[in-house]
């Protein structure tokens, strides 16, 4: 497998661990990673500006941003700040920074931004993700823009979920770095 754009890895609080997907996708693809100065207690400021700077080190029009829980929250923000074009997004599992059960200790994170993205993405969600309820997830793809993909029952689509390579979000990626329309990426 091969991939023409340049990936990116962002992954979310706490960052993604060696087994996580994102992790074996780096691992396997030589893929470059966001590395985020506080994995444990972020502020989203500071992460939108990393996330910038690592943009900035790619050319924009050939890069696909591959996120998970936080991370999507914070490409929502750095879209909404810097409104870049970019070839896409895979948003992996968003996690609702407005809901009660987010865990503590982040700052910055809401409201999250409403605004539709400017570039193509695919927002994939389980709907027994302990992070985000499925109409939320669902809510917010529409007013990103994204095309939405419940993958059944995944909870945060992660290690502790079972999710190891993950080759049916490799088949997601390829389908979005291919310049498939993604309001018709497919599982």
């Amino acid at each position: 497998m091969t991939f023409n754009a340049t990936i990116l890895i962002v992954p979310g609080l706490g960052n993604s661990g060696e087994l996580h997907w994102q992790s074996l996708w780096e691992k396997q693809f030589n893929f470059p990673r966001v590395q985020q100065l506080d994995w444990e207690t972020p502020d989203c400021a500071d992460w939108v500006e990393t996330l910038e700077a690592a943009v900035k080190q790619h050319n924009p029009e050939n890069l696909i941003l591959v996120a998970h829980s936080l991370a999507c929250v914070t490409i929502a923000f750095w879209a909404a700040k810097y409104n870049r074009r970019i070839k896409g997004a895979l948003l992996v599992a968003p996690s609702d920074t407005e809901a009660a059960s987010f865990p503590e200790g982040t700052s910055g994170f809401r409201p999250i931004p409403l605004l539709k993205l400017p570039f193509p993405s695919v927002v994939v969600a389980s709907d027994n993700d302990p992070y985000m309820e499925l109409v939320r997830a669902e809510y917010l793809s529409k007013q990103w823009g994204s095309s939405f993909l419940n993958i059944g029952a995944a909870g945060h689509i992660n290690v502790a979920a079972g999710f190891g390579e993950w080759p049916q979000g490799l088949a997601l990626l390829q389908q979005l770095d291919s310049g498939v329309e993604s309001k018709r990426l497919t599982s």
